[in-house]
């Protein structure tokens, strides 16, 4: 081990969950750029660019394996995320918001991984009257039963970034922030994908011990 990789091993494996999305595209070349990733796993719905690092395996997250072999990673990186349109009804949002990211968590934990780094959203709270907000903060609550040592919420605000979906809210959004940002504090700033994916990235491959979270306001462009 070398002095900024304490508790995952040079040569370390990441199971990288949500890699066709915003950030996710950032964390996946950003891990096989990184000297310290020898293979990435990044199961998905979808077929990835090929790469030598590169696990790349197709899934139903409805019906994932639960003991194929691809499982045994050192670190777990999610960005799995919709919206309740996206989703069409409150019951499927919560199945990609919550359901899959525990279930990918406690399968890969079950398996060995000692690291979990989740792209969850400022404000989180498992008692929030706000409903996407709670979905955020059960799924905190609930991956941290599964007993990772290293455990890292980043919790960004509005995503800077190009998205394949276009999502209008977010783009009205962008444009007022962008011209307040001189003004804004840095906790109501844009959060541009490539930082968010660069500390789901450290948090993964440091695995510093305990339970940490990573605010919107350390993420502002």
């Amino acid at each position: 081990m070398n002095a900024i990789d304490p508790a995952v091993p040079s040569g370390a494996s990441v199971l990288l969950a949500g890699a066709t999305g915003l950030v996710g595209r950032q964390v996946l070349a950003l891990l096989l750029a990184d000297p310290r990733v020898a293979r990435v796993v990044a199961p998905s719905r979808r077929p990835l660019d090929p790469h030598p690092r590169l696990m790349d395996v197709r899934v139903d997250y409805d019906a994932l394996p639960e003991d194929a072999p691809w499982w045994k990673v050192d670190a777990v990186i999610c960005t799995l995320g919709t919206t309740i349109r996206t989703a069409g009804s409150r019951e499927a949002f919560r199945r990609v918001d919550h359901d899959y990211p525990l279930q990918v968590g406690a399968l890969a934990r079950r398996h060995g991984a000692r690291a979990y780094a989740l792209n969850s959203a400022k404000g989180a709270d498992p008692h929030s009257r706000v409903f996407y907000s709670r979905v955020k903060g059960e799924l905190e609550h609930d991956l941290g039963t599964l007993g990772f040592p290293s455990l890292t919420f980043v919790r960004p605000g509005l995503i800077g970034g190009e998205r394949d979906e276009h999502r209008s809210g977010e783009a009205a959004a962008t444009v007022v922030l962008r011209a307040l940002a001189p003004v804004l504090p840095r906790g109501w700033r844009i959060n541009p994908a490539a930082l968010i994916a660069s500390a789901l990235v450290e948090a993964a491959l440091r695995a510093v011990p305990g339970h940490h979270v990573v605010e919107s306001a350390a993420l502002a462009g």
